[in-house]
């Protein structure tokens, strides 16, 4: 089912709900719902998947609709999330392996940390999370930066919350705003958003929100804590295996192929107006975030894969590594879809529209407002992505191509908000860097308010000149 065109019908009223509910009770079945997944979350330690997917079923049976209707928009909304964006995890997750395994990442940061030193390293390391956060998963750029980062603070005698703070800044706000990342793709399928401009604005946000929040709030973390490198965290680093690794060149260009292709294309709709114009067409098929990143993957068999002296056998190897371990994100992805069409289909869309407009809250603001609230329920960033797109999705119906990006965006930016100890990462970071709870709330938790808070201004400011 497309969730742009759901959205539009049942905004105008021209689709039929699962349910006739008034909106009081919609309210309560959609809090009651929400209220179900944070508990199986939270308290219960439930998967996500499961957790999301009796929610959905629960908003139902609270909101009274039929079983067999929640069962069938749960089960479409799964399915078009899968289909829109599972393709796409796929292909970034294999670059992302293939950076890994041939040491291209490893590269990466040799190369830029032998042109830094002194004051400059938290810029390097935070250009360094930024470069490999591209097509990375934040816990594999977490586990593949962490040795540098103990690395460079305990030999250039750097405080480690100098050196891990950027670092850590950098993959967050990749992870949050710039697409192919789960959380941002599922966004984008949800509102309808331009995948193109979404990147590009996204890319401009993240730019002041990680000087703000790597080097500059570095400074203060470091004040307020001092802890010394873990030095029995060290692992091995990929490449230390490796008689050859990628060049530097070949490495960073094959990481920023799919993004120049995209950013192509959105330039190219920008500049020539003609949809029939055969520049458009050419730019409308490489730009495409299927070929795109099909492109990168095929490019970086050769450039990453073969420049590290990898056999077929050894390609094969990495691509089947890859799969296996997004295969709870794709669930969990496509579930959130499930829920969204859940929402949607239970007249939701409808409610939120009406709220909107006797609140008079602007929607960026919104969709930045629900985002907080279910991350700080749930601790899932993608989560809390997933399902804030999905009541705030009517809103977008008539956006402009850009604020409906900016939507995508703040509510990215919501989803980042002050991770603590319902989070994965809170946990993550704090053994990596041997901290004590209170001590990663000073860094950590406050390092993602910071991303979130300048991340929803930037937006806003963009939307008042776009």
């Amino acid at each position: 089912m497309n969730s742009r065109l759901s959205v539009e019908t049942l905004a105008a009223g021209a689709a039929e709900p699962i349910t006739s509910a008034g909106d009081a009770r919609l309210g309560i079945a959609v809090l009651a719902g929400i209220a179900v997944i944070v508990l199986l979350i939270t308290r219960l330690r439930v998967h996500a998947f499961l957790a999301l997917t009796i929610g959905s079923l629960a908003l139902g049976a609270f909101a009274g609709a039929p079983l067999d209707k929640a069962i069938a928009s749960f089960t479409a909304g799964l399915g078009s999330t899968v289909a829109g964006v599972g393709v796409l995890i796929a292909l970034g997750a294999v670059l992302g392996k293939l950076l890994a395994d041939s040491g291209g990442a490893d590269q990466i940061v040799d190369t830029i940390l032998v042109r830094a030193s002194g004051r400059t390293m938290p810029w390097a390391m935070v250009l360094i999370a930024s470069v490999i956060g591209l097509p990375l998963f934040f816990e594999v750029g977490i586990v593949l930066l962490i040795p540098v980062v103990l690395l460079v603070a305990q030999r250039g005698g750097y405080s480690l919350m100098r050196i891990g703070v950027p670092a850590l800044a950098g993959l967050s706000v990749m992870h949050g705003l710039v697409p192919p990342h789960p959380g941002p793709l599922a966004a984008i399928d949800a509102v309808d958003a331009n995948l193109g401009v979404t990147l590009a604005l996204g890319v401009l946000v993240a730019i002041p929100t990680v000087v703000i929040a790597g080097p500059v709030f570095s400074r203060f973390a470091a004040r307020w804590v001092d802890v010394p490198v873990p030095e029995r965290l060290v692992p091995r680093r990929p490449s230390e295996d490796l008689a050859t690794r990628p060049g530097f060149g070949a490495t960073v260009a094959t990481v920023l192929l799919p993004v120049v292709l995209m950013l192509s294309h959105a330039l190219v709709e920008v500049v020539v107006d003609d949809p029939a114009a055969r520049i458009q067409r050419i730019t409308a098929v490489i730009g495409a975030p299927l070929i795109a990143l099909l492109a990168a993957v095929i490019v970086g068999m050769f450039t990453l894969g073969r420049a590290a002296g990898f056999t077929r056998e050894r390609l094969s190897a990495t691509v089947d590594g890859s799969l296996a371990p997004i295969a709870g994100v794709l669930l969990i992805v496509g579930a959130g879809g499930g829920f969204k069409q859940t929402l949607i289909d239970a007249g939701v869309g409808r409610m939120i529209l009406n709220l909107s407009e006797d609140w008079s809250i602007p929607a960026l603001l919104l969709g930045w407002l629900i985002a907080v609230a279910i991350r700080l329920a749930t601790g899932s960033a993608t989560v809390a992505t997933i399902s804030a797109a999905g009541l705030v999705a009517p809103l977008a119906a008539d956006m402009s191509t850009t604020h409906t990006a900016l939507l995508v965006l703040a509510i990215g930016a919501g989803s980042l908000f002050f991770s603590h100890v319902n989070d994965a990462g809170f946990w993550l970071v704090k053994e990596y860097f041997g901290m004590s709870v209170g001590q990663t709330i000073k860094t950590w938790s406050v390092m993602e308010s910071v991303i979130s808070v300048v991340a929803l201004a930037c937006v806003l400011l963009l939307s008042l000149v776009l």
